[in-house]
């Protein structure tokens, strides 16, 4: 049996086909990037046949791209049979954590919750509906970035507000949960025993950036909070804000709600500080000649530094550290700087492992494991489909 796996991000879509059982087997993954923007491109890699390939496309939001999926699954999967589709859903509100069929009351609670992932939910209800008139009988599933944190200690949800708006779901609820899900899994796999008991931080720094603070286990604080604008700067998000700037910004610039909605989201973070890139791979290759991009790789390095330290607090110790995600995987340079000056913890980074990317890269007499890894959400996807009672027998 196959199943499909689909991850919409903003302007991007990953896909990826498995062979369903308990260790899901990869058959095609790929994605679509800059959605709605121009220089959109299809790009993936067929398994089985060893071939890979990229093309520009043309597709203006995630719903155009699916009769292009459909026609890439006919030519490299044309033997398979996809029997179940799953979908990474950014956000559950406060009602949705467990993975839940789709059907017209769940796609009816999204449309309701959807202010609260303005950016995501809509795209995604789309995606859904969309797909459910081409694979009328095939099962579709919801699997919640928001599930992880869901047990997490009440301090940790609330809101310094008027409590009146907790009642309308206003609290924090962390995402990249379904990351976390797998990264959490890897530990358990390697053998390293704080995935079951002990202390953990998990960093997926990417595009979109977040940690956790994790222990036996659970999930106890993560630096998302009621959106996935909060926390650390990403790309091109500016991450957490004094409140303060939406009425100066008000008052000085005139500047309305959908005006700063759409600076913190996609005018800021890397992007916004450096006024050249939100990618990290161009500004290590511009910091030593522009200062801007310097400074943007500085302040990001500084607040993941901050934040290892509020949750080391939070977790009262640390014993491993996971850098995950495209800078956490791919940048050695970065986490060098993150780590740099946390000796005092017990961390002791290995420069020689860490140029390599191994997959530990402290030092043997670190009293803090450091560890990357690469972090797989559409294969948690699958796993967490194969585990829904009876929908790979049913379908």
């Amino acid at each position: 049996m196959e199943l499909l796996t689909l991850n919409s991000g903003s302007s991007s879509l990953r896909f990826a086909l498995f062979t369903a059982g308990e260790s899901p087997s990869p058959v095609l993954t790929g994605r679509f990037d800059r959605i709605g923007l121009s220089g959109a491109t299809l790009s993936f890699k067929d398994i089985r046949a060893n071939r890979s390939g990229e093309r520009g496309v043309q597709v203006p939001d995630q719903v155009a791209c699916v009769p292009l999926l459909l026609d890439l699954l006919g030519r490299h999967a044309g033997d398979c049979t996809v029997h179940a589709i799953g979908h990474r859903v950014v956000h559950g509100g406060p009602s949705h954590g467990d993975p839940q069929r789709v059907d017209d009351a769940l796609l009816e609670e999204l449309r309701r919750i959807s202010p609260f992932a303005p950016n995501h939910l809509p795209s995604a209800i789309a995606l859904m509906e969309a797909l459910a008139e081409r694979f009328i009988r095939v099962p579709q599933v919801a699997c919640f970035d928001t599930a992880f944190h869901r047990a997490m200690p009440r301090v940790a949800k609330m809101l310094p507000i008027p409590r009146r708006h907790e009642a309308k779901g206003v609290q924090r609820y962390g995402f990249h949960g379904l990351s976390y899900a797998y990264l959490m899994e890897e530990l358990a796999r390697l053998g390293d025993p704080t995935a079951e008991s002990g202390r953990v931080i998990l960093a997926h720094l990417g595009s979109g950036a977040s940690m956790a603070a994790v222990r036996d286990g659970q999930s106890l604080d993560t630096s998302m909070g009621f959106t996935p604008a909060a926390g650390l700067m990403m790309g091109t998000r500016s991450g957490d804000l004094d409140p303060g700037l939406v009425a100066f910004l008000s008052r000085s610039e005139q500047m309305t709600g959908a005006q700063f909605d759409r600076m913190i989201h996609h005018e800021s973070g890397l992007l916004g500080v450096s006024e050249s890139s939100s990618d990290m791979r161009d500004l290590l290759a511009r910091e030593v000649d522009d200062v801007r991009a310097a400074e943007a790789v500085a302040l990001f390095c500084y607040q993941a530094k901050k934040w290892i330290g509020s949750f080391t607090a939070v977790l009262g110790g640390l014993d491993t550290l996971v850098f995950a995600g495209g800078i956490g995987e791919n940048a050695p340079m970065i986490r060098a700087r993150i780590c740099e000056g946390l000796g005092f913890l017990g961390l002791e980074l290995d420069a020689t492992r860490n140029a390599g990317t191994e997959a530990l890269i402290s030092k043997d007499a670190s009293r803090i494991r450091v560890r990357v890894i690469r972090t797989d959400e559409e294969l948690m996807i699958a796993r967490v489909m194969c585990r829904v009672p009876g929908l790979v027998e049913s379908s």
